[in-house]
């Protein structure tokens, strides 16, 4: 059923190029007076804009129809998660320790200040009296 939606669905997309490529534009008009006019007796006196612009709207609502039967069929083919369905490919993996998210290397907090490799700013000398 999946595979007939979706050749309907491209043979409609191809008819909807074609059908908008044989239609004329809005300044095709004026070339039919200096005797272009007479391609147009192929369709009738009334030309093709009708008999072209209903069969773009027709094909149009059918790629449209296509379209979300094409999604409900993609919602239902898909399944509770991703990740649920995947191999796990290394457990050992899972017993490390993740890795940071970040790109900011972590600082270590040192408590005992002789380990720091950072000299220790001197307490300020108070002014004497006076001065």
């Amino acid at each position: 059923m999946e595979t007939l939606v979706i050749v309907v669905h491209v043979i409609v997309a191809v008819a909807i190029v074609g059908l908008v490529l044989l239609q004329q534009g809005k300044g095709a008009d004026a070339g039919a007076a200096f005797g272009s006019g007479a391609s147009q007796t192929v369709f009738g006196s009334a030309g093709s804009g009708n008999f072209l612009t209903r069969s773009t709207s027709i094909a149009a609502t059918i790629f449209f129809i296509t379209s979300l039967t094409l999604a409900i069929f993609a919602k239902q083919n898909t399944s509770a998660g991703v990740v649920e369905g995947l191999p796990i490919v290394n457990p050992e993996l899972l017993s490390q320790p993740a890795a940071p998210t970040s790109d900011v290397p972590q600082v270590e907090t040192v408590t005992d200040a002789a380990a720091s490799d950072v000299p220790e700013v001197p307490a300020p000398v108070a002014p004497a009296p006076g001065n």
